[in-house]
């Protein structure tokens, strides 16, 4: 979730228009919900002034999970509008940018230009930790040794309870 410029805002709103004109959008929370989970969103809007803030709570989650960018707007009936919708809407999803190609991937740019990077480990040094994490476990055949080990171990101490 990043926070919008007024410029960046109305480059958002225009991005949504166009895919709702030339692609396709999908209106609504249940919609735009099904749209990330599936992979199909390529952009994320969702109004900060539903309510009860619940309803949404789970979207912007959901896409930094799934990577798709996720933008706050602050009101769902300006959201509506650029759906086309004339009722407020809580959440639009961009499925087809259409015609929008450009404008999305402009907007985009310039929003990752923006927004500062979060730290990012390289993959080698990813692949390394997995690496350690795996040598700290032991082998299968260790385990069956020391469980076969600690169960000889029962068995004579049982014997002398019985005698």
């Amino acid at each position: 979730m990043s926070e919008l410029s007024k410029e960046k805002l109305d480059n958002l709103y225009e991005v949504i228009e166009v895919a709702r004109s030339t692609g396709k959008i999908r209106k609504g929370t249940n919609e735009a919900t099904k749209a990330v989970e599936k992979g199909s969103a390529k952009v994320v809007a969702y109004a900060e002034d539903v309510t009860p803030p619940e309803v949404i709570m789970h979207i912007p989650l959901l896409c930094k999970e799934k990577g798709i960018p996720c933008y706050a707007i602050p009101s769902k009936e300006e959201l509506g509008s650029a759906a086309g919708l004339v009722v407020p809407t809580s959440a639009v999803a961009v499925v087809d940018e259409g015609k929008g190609t450009k404008v999305l991937q402009e907007f985009l740019k310039s929003d990752k230009a923006a927004a500062p990077k979060a730290e990012e480990k390289p993959a080698e040094e990813k692949k390394e930790e997995v690496k350690e994490e795996k040598a700290e476990e032991k082998p299968a055949e260790e385990k069956k040794e020391e469980k076969a080990e600690k169960e000889a171990e029962e068995k004579p101490a049982e014997a002398e309870k019985k005698e």
